[in-house]
């Protein structure tokens, strides 16, 4: 078995809690690394498996990183857990190396305006940077998988519409630098139900045999059935943070991530077993309301509870 097939099994959903990275990115209180690391054992206790733990970007900047390399630990002391981090350049590809983490993530913008804009790089430079990522990765000894994230693929906040055909040109041209799997993100929550279950449709069918993960915001309502429509077309790796929180810091516009309880009760009311004990997950929204009292948390599943029979877990 390879270990994309061990790490996400083409026969099952994965859900990849984001919170610990994007879910960090706007909040205007940090937690505590002892908090954080509750946080992951916590979901892990209630059956989360995949952990993005943070970012390798510079300290100064994204102070709410800084002990990224102690959360990557916890994780990987967990059996079965798996944690992917963030690296935008060399450097952190190199410091995400020496981590240890299991998965190193990266961004392709997928119009020419935001990767400038925001990466001060043209995309073909982007995907230069993904190519030498892979090359580093195969240089070491634990060799972590390797994704690629299309930022603003289903709509821009600087140029608007995105052209599907380009999305699936870069989603080739990650393939071609090495990367493991490539995610497609609605990072300014643009799109709808028939707009993501198209893009999903062809990109499952163009990446073969390798996965296609979901990132999507819940900017204007549609996250959850934007997910449904991803599920029903393949896609079968799929992010939210606990709570909703998140948004990115360099698109105008973006607000929280949909949120991973909802998430887990999509995914079981479609039939898909998650492992997820919900009522053990939504009890770690606990340490979000300890740790960051100031923050809004969201969740439909939350706010009502389960309905009355529902299983805890699948």
């Amino acid at each position: 078995m390879s270990r994309i097939q061990e790490i996400y099994p083409a026969e099952r959903v994965s859900l990849r809690e984001v919170g610990l990275r994007d879910g960090l990115q706007l909040v205007k209180q940090i937690p505590s690394t002892d908090a954080k690391q509750r946080w992951v054992r916590e979901e892990y206790a209630a059956g989360v498996r995949h952990f993005e733990v943070g970012s390798f970007l510079p300290a100064k900047t994204f102070p709410q990183f800084v002990d990224v390399r102690d959360v990557v630990a916890t994780v990987a002391s967990l059996p079965g857990a798996h944690g992917t981090a963030l690296a935008l350049n060399e450097r952190g590809v190199n410091e995400a190396l020496e981590s240890g983490v299991g998965e190193i993530a990266s961004v392709v913008s997928a119009t020419e305006e935001h990767s400038q804009a925001n990466a001060h790089r043209s995309r073909e430079s982007a995907i230069a940077n993904l190519k030498r990522l892979c090359e580093l990765r195969d240089a070491t000894s634990h060799k972590p998988l390797v994704n690629a994230a299309i930022s603003m693929a289903l709509g821009c906040s600087i140029t608007g519409a995105v052209d599907p055909a380009e999305v699936l040109r870069l989603v080739d041209k990650c393939l071609e630098a090495g990367v493991d799997f490539v995610g497609i993100a609605d990072t300014v929550g643009y799109a709808g139900p028939k707009q993501v279950a198209e893009l999903t449709r062809a990109a499952v069918k163009l990446a073969g045999s390798k996965p296609i993960c979901i990132h999507l915001h819940d900017t204007r309502g549609m996250g959850i059935a934007n997910a449904a429509a991803a599920l029903d077309e393949g896609a079968r790796i799929l992010d939210g943070s606990l709570g909703g929180l998140g948004g990115c810091p360099f698109a105008p516009g973006a607000t929280g991530n949909v949120v991973f309880e909802d998430v887990v009760f999509l995914c079981e009311s479609k039939g898909f077993a998650t492992g997820i004990d919900l009522e053990k997950l939504i009890a770690v929204r606990r340490i979000l309301r300890e740790e960051m009292p100031s923050e809004v948390l969201y969740g439909g599943v939350a706010r009502a509870g389960l309905p009355r029979g529902n299983a805890k877990a699948a």
